[in-house]
């Protein structure tokens, strides 16, 4: 069964770092002692909530042990946990939760924020920075391709679930409003300017294909379901004259104060 790769996830880490970034310089908060970093992948966006609070105490919590070691083999003095998001549990509560594209891997989303904005000290904040794309053409290719009939992977791939959602802003206002004191939503689509469109592929080969990948059994398969996709990519992002594409993304923030 696939993993995560975290060389090819970093492969983009310039593009992935930006809204980590653009969060965290919205977090008005001034020396959090304590922080967790939900989904920190390979500490990325540990290594950021670092440099703008030297002094606080930050725990990176991922489901990956390839990601993790990652970020293990980097800063090994830093306190990594392996864990899942659904079954994490804030106690004693913390300073900061912070999160950046984790959320959207996990259902129940009004429970979900509920359960972390709770998890928050008084005087915290949960920030959260989630893909809100799924309605683009590459996802489309990657629907097309899954729903092509093919009998090399059909009865697998139908089965996908529609995890990768996320909700317009009204439902997280309504969901964290009775239980914070100030809630900021903004939503962000950034132009990304990529190296044609195998860039592309690779980009969404490394996230959001792997629910389909997860499920076929072999090799092959996910070879011939990636080439399918590819070119699918190909045909939705042309590159230009000077063999680019652009690659729009759009991503929604959440940083609620407790």
């Amino acid at each position: 069964m696939p993993v995560w790769d975290p060389n090819l996830y970093l492969k983009y880490a310039d593009e992935r770092a930006r809204p980590a970034a653009d969060l965290i310089a919205q977090i008005h908060l001034e020396a959090p002692a304590r922080i967790v970093d939900l989904g920190c992948g390979p500490g990325n966006s540990t290594e950021q909530l670092r440099r703008r609070w030297p002094n606080a105490a930050i725990t990176g919590v991922d489901n990956s042990p390839e990601m993790l070691a990652q970020a293990k083999a980097k800063h090994p003095e830093w306190q990594w946990v392996l864990g899942d998001i659904e079954t994490w549990n804030p106690e004693p509560a913390v300073d900061l939760i912070f999160s950046n594209a984790a959320f959207h891997w996990v259902a129940g989303h009004a429970t979900l924020f509920r359960g972390m904005i709770n998890g928050v000290a008084a005087g915290g904040a949960l920030a959260v920075q989630m893909p809100n794309n799924f309605h683009s053409p590459a996802h489309s290719v990657m629907r097309e391709a899954a729903l092509s009939g093919d009998p090399r992977w059909a009865k697998a791939t139908v089965a996908v679930p529609n995890t990768l959602t996320v909700h317009p802003p009204a439902f997280y206002y309504d969901v964290l409003r009775k239980h914070a004191s100030r809630v900021d939503i903004w939503e962000t689509e950034y132009q990304q300017v990529m190296d044609g469109p195998r860039a592309v592929f690779d980009w969404i080969r490394s996230t959001s294909m792997r629910p389909y990948l997860d499920r076929l059994p072999d090799v092959e398969q996910r070879q011939l379901f990636e080439e399918l996709c590819l070119e699918g990519i190909q045909e939705a992002y042309r590159p230009n004259d000077q063999g680019k594409v652009l690659f729009p993304y759009r991503r929604m923030f959440i940083v609620a104060y407790r």
